[in-house]
C-alpha cells in the first residue's frame, strides 16, 4: 500500500511539473525610430539663412539631441530659373549653410551628409525658368542612429602622446606656454590635466585632433 501511495505521489509531482505554464516570450524589440524631416526655405538666388530658417534649424537640432544620435542628410534644391550648373552649385551652398548652422547648434559635423540636387527634384512641378519659392529649399532628414565612434586610442597615455606630437609638429615648442606645461603633465602621467589643455589648443589653432571631430574619449566636439 505504501509503495502504491509513493508511486501515486511521484506521478502527481511529474504531472504537476509538466502542467506548469511556459514562461512568457521576451518582449519584442522597440520599433526603429521613424525618419524625421524639416524644410528650410531660401530667397531667390540666395543661400543665407533667414530668421525663420534658423528657427527651423534649431528645431532640427533639438530633435537630433532628443534622439541621441541619427544620420542627418541635408539636401539642397533650387527652382528652375538659372542654368543647371549654377543651380547645382547653389543647392550645395544652401545645404552647406544648413549643415554649418546645425553644427553651431550642437549637431556633430560627422553625423551630417550634404547633398546637392539642383533643380532635379522640385517640390512643385514647373516649367523651365520659373521662380517657385517652395522649390528653393533644403530638406533635413534624420534617419536611424549613428554608431558611437569609439576612441581611436585605447588609453589616455597614447592619446596624450599623440596630442603632444601633433602640437610639436604644427607649433614651435616653447617651454613657457600652457601647451608646454600640458605636455610635461602628460609625460608625468597627469593625463587629466594635460589632455584638456592640449585639446583646446588644437581646436583654437585649427589643428586636427588625433581623432578628427572627437575629444577624448570619443566625445563629439560641440560648440562651447
Amino acid at each position: 500500500m505504501l509503495k502504491k501511495l509513493l508511486a501515486a505521489g511521484i506521478v502527481a509531482l511529474v504531472l504537476g511539473a509538466c502542467s506548469e505554464p511556459a514562461p512568457p516570450p521576451p518582449p519584442p524589440p522597440p520599433p526603429p525610430a521613424q525618419p524625421t524631416s524639416f524644410m528650410v526655405f531660401f530667397d531667390w538666388d540666395r543661400s543665407n539663412l533667414s530668421t525663420q530658417a534658423m528657427n527651423t534649424i534649431q528645431q532640427a537640432a533639438t530633435a537630433y539631441k532628443t534622439r541621441g544620435s541619427a544620420r542627418v542628410t541635408a539636401t539642397g534644391h533650387t527652382d528652375t530659373s538659372g542654368p543647371d550648373g549654377y543651380n547645382m552649385a547653389l543647392s550645395l551652398r544652401r545645404a552647406n549653410a544648413v549643415k554649418n548652422a546645425l553644427v553651431a547648434e550642437g549637431v556633430p559635423a560627422t553625423a551630417i551628409q550634404v547633398v546637392g540636387r539642383g533643380e532635379q527634384s522640385p517640390m512643385v512641378q514647373t516649367g523651365d525658368g520659373v521662380r517657385e519659392p517652395q522649390n528653393r529649399r533644403v530638406e533635413i532628414v534624420m534617419d536611424g542612429a549613428v554608431a558611437q565612434v569609439p576612441a581611436v586610442f585605447n588609453d589616455p597615455a597614447s592619446y596624450c602622446k599623440a596630442l603632444s606630437d601633433k602640437w610639436r609638429q604644427y607649433r614651435t615648442l616653447r617651454t613657457d606656454t600652457p601647451e608646454a606645461a600640458a605636455i610635461a603633465k602628460c609625460e608625468a602621467g597627469d593625463y587629466a590635466a594635460g589632455i584638456p589643455v592640449l585639446e583646446e589648443a588644437h581646436i583654437a589653432n585649427s589643428i586636427p585632433l588625433p581623432a578628427p571631430g572627437y575629444r577624448w574619449p570619443g566625445r563629439p566636439i560641440s560648440p562651447s
